[in-house]
């Protein structure tokens, strides 16, 4: 929980997005298997790059 809970903040922080958005993305890569806070921050980012 704490990794989701620090790349939501890095990502609210960096991009202003809306944090509801950021946190179901987050979770749904946490689910997949992706636990490093900074690799969920990096693909967070990468999505709303994209987006």
């Amino acid at each position: 929980m704490e990794a989701q809970r620090i790349a939501v903040d890095a990502i609210v922080a960096l991009t202003d997005c809306d944090r509801e958005a950021v946190i179901a993305f987050i979770r749904r890569l946490y689910l997949d298997g992706v636990k490093d806070p900074k690799r969920l921050t990096f693909k967070g980012l990468q999505a709303l790059a994209r987006g």
